[in-house]
């Protein structure tokens, strides 16, 4: 059988508007700043010093919950005890610090 090409269509070109990216960007940025949660009173700062290779998927989630992915990783959080509680089932693989009020 022979196989027969189709006819590439006309390709359109569309002429876009170009709009000044500028404004937009510092309206995200404001935008992210803006949803940023401050922490009031005593915060906990945790570093992340070992690897999560070989660990289970639940401690991985925790650490994914302390705002941790890579060795090195650094996350201030609030000093609270849902955190402190997850600080304690990760020890191994964190560092962590206490700042003041």
């Amino acid at each position: 059988m022979a196989v027969t090409k189709k006819a590439a269509a006309p390709k359109v070109v569309k002429e876009s508007v170009k709009k000044a990216a500028a404004p937009k960007a510092v309206k995200k940025a404001a935008a992210v700043k803006a949803t940023r949660k401050t922490h009031t009173g005593p915060t906990v700062v945790v570093k992340q010093v070992r690897s999560q290779i070989g660990i289970m998927p639940k401690t991985k989630g925790t650490m994914r919950a302390l705002g941790l992915r890579k060795i090195g990783d650094v996350n201030t959080l609030p000093d609270r005890p849902e955190i402190r509680g997850m600080i304690a089932r990760v020890p191994h693989l964190i560092e962590v610090n206490r700042k003041g009020a």
